[in-house]
């Protein structure tokens, strides 16, 4: 007992390191010289650059878990079908969907029922090479067969130990939530909030309840944390390790039957169901309400761009989303008028990568831009470690080797100084192109609440943002254009920075991206208002802002 209650505390305080001294909650928007915040400049740009200006309306596809298409500080920038006819069981635009009125839902059903966990993909693939080399031995084998079999062995080796040490943490999590639970029904305050009194004045026969008050005692008066907000977070973690357990690496459990498709074929197309939200849109809306929420009509947070749509296609469930999937889903914003598509997921294989390969060119060729987050390990990307990337497989055929719409983003922390970069985040001089804010992430999440997140998932949807903002206010620009204008302008960092990881070294920011450099929308919007644009019968219908300045941003270190 002693042990476990040890362990329980360890866990339990690793889990509120962050508590302390939060900043405001829309800090990405600040600047840094301006609110001695390190955000992204939105408030200065809307004030200093754009004031009156009107732009035009720009349709961002955020490919995703789902978003909550009726919350409050979304419903109005949420994206309408106008030529489909709601709910009438027909696909009145003739697109091969029916009534997707706000996107469309690629794991789902006919029925209306919905996947909403999956395994990983190196789970699905070990499942793949078992039936492949089961009671086979490598010395029976040709040479590229045996390279699959050590893969697939390792792959054995890595769900193993994976599964062993998720299944621990979802039994240690589960206690630590029952314990709770039990002290809350002793404290017996149905309706009001538990208080740091509370639980100082608490008493019990019982060794374990005393010893779990007084540990949500030291959370609560030492890290800054409400008793709810101690349970949210330690539900989020057993939901989290129980999932990996019981869905992520189990080799049994396989729930694509449900969507009906035939998965074999990667260029079926027309499946789904119209649930844009589905059963878990937490990730998908709080990505949405950065890039896009409700700008300055008084309630929770505003998002970074003014004139969006959001049109919600739902691809990524709470486990590895799938190749065939991811290429449907982009082509499907391509087709229905996206210019811009986050993308807020990855994972370490793609074994279809062809077919994801084709759709980024086919958005490549329809001018529309792909945003995509590096991924949250904490480690250096390469081109076969975080899929999807933007290196296409050419295998001998002609055409160009990279993407040139993609944009790929790591995620800094408000903090600065050398904990500029996100602790999470990974990172590499030459596949990811800029960083921007990713923690303490206050933005929407289903029912009309809000909530801190933090990861690349909330950094990509700021440079979104930035991108909708230029997109609409310099429509003549091509979306290679706006994405070297956000690198271009991306503010170089002199200062040193802790590495991504377990690691304490430190390194220069240009060893972690391709600029070096924070994302910023004052410093875009300048250098796109001196950008002649490249998009062929498309004008500028505003006079642009003054773009006072130097050509290109200066350095400087976050402090």
């Amino acid at each position: 007992m002693k042990q476990w209650l040890l362990g329980l505390m360890l866990i339990t305080s690793g889990l509120y390191l962050h508590a302390q001294d939060q900043p405001p909650k829309n800090w990405f928007h600040l600047d840094l010289q301006q609110d001695n915040y390190p955000g992204v400049s939105t408030e200065k740009t809307y004030r200093e650059l754009i004031k009156t200006r009107r732009g035009e309306e720009v349709i961002v596809a955020v490919i995703d878990s789902g978003v909550d298409a009726e919350h409050e500080d979304l419903q109005k920038v949420i994206w309408v079908n106008a030529d489909e006819i709601p709910d009438n069981g027909k696909d009145d635009d003739q697109n091969g969907y029916v009534d997707d009125l706000h996107g469309w839902n690629f794991i789902g059903n006919a029925k209306g029922e919905n996947i909403n966990y999956d395994n990983l993909e190196i789970t699905r693939l070990y499942v793949k090479y078992k039936e492949r080399f089961e009671g086979k031995s490598p010395d029976e084998l040709g040479k590229k067969e045996r390279k699959l079999y050590e893969d697939y062995r390792e792959m054995g080796e890595t769900i193993e130990k994976k599964s062993k040490s998720m299944s621990e943490n979802a039994m240690l999590y589960g206690m630590v939530k029952e314990s709770l639970q039990d002290l809350k029904k002793d404290l017996d305050k149905p309706g009001e909030a538990i208080t740091l009194d509370d639980l100082k004045n608490y008493q019990s026969s019982d060794p374990l309840k005393s010893q779990i008050a007084t540990m949500a005692q030291t959370v609560m008066e030492e890290e800054g944390f409400t008793f709810e907000a101690m349970e949210r977070d330690v539900e989020d973690a057993y939901e989290y390790f129980y999932g990996q357990a019981n869905y992520y690496y189990n080799t049994e459990f396989d729930p694509r039957a449900l969507v009906g498709d035939d998965f074999s074929d990667p260029e079926e197309r027309y499946y789904g169901n119209n649930d844009v939200e589905g059963p878990d849109a937490e990730h998908g809306t709080h990505v949405a309400g950065i890039i896009g929420a409700i700008r300055n009509n008084g309630i929770g947070m505003d998002g970074v761009a003014n004139n969006v749509r959001i049109m919600s296609i739902r691809t990524v469930p709470n486990g590895d989303e799938r190749d065939k999937d991811v290429a449907n889903a982009i082509r499907y914003a391509v087709d229905n008028g996206a210019s811009i598509i986050n993308m807020s997921f990855g994972k370490g294989y793609s074994p279809r990568k062809a077919i994801v390969d084709e759709a980024v060119k086919y958005a490549m060729k329809k001018d529309v831009l792909l945003v995509h987050a590096a991924g949250n390990d904490g480690k250096e990307n390469n081109l076969e470690n975080n899929f999807p990337n933007d290196r296409f497989d050419k295998k001998g055929l002609l055409g160009p080797r990279y993407a040139k719409n993609w944009i790929e983003v790591g995620a800094f922390d408000w903090q600065g100084g050398e904990h500029l970069a996100a602790d999470f985040s990974n990172y590499s001089a030459d596949l990811v192109d800029v960083f921007a804010p990713g923690t303490a992430m206050y933005s929407t999440v289903p029912d009309n609440a809000y909530r801190d997140l933090q990861g690349t998932s909330m950094a990509a949807p700021v440079v979104t943002g930035i991108a909708a903002v230029l997109r609409s206010y310099f429509p003549d620009l091509t979306a290679p254009q706006v994405k070297q204008i956000i690198m271009d302008s991306a503010v170089r960092q002199k200062g040193k920075t802790i590495l991504p990881g377990e690691s304490e070294e430190r390194v220069s920011f240009k060893e972690l991206s391709v600029t070096g450099g924070l994302v910023n929308l004052y410093e875009a919007f300048k250098l796109a208002s001196r950008t002649k644009g490249k998009k062929k019968g498309v004008s500028r219908n505003s006079t642009p802002a003054s773009a006072n300045g130097a050509e290109a941003p200066g350095e400087t270190a976050v402090p």
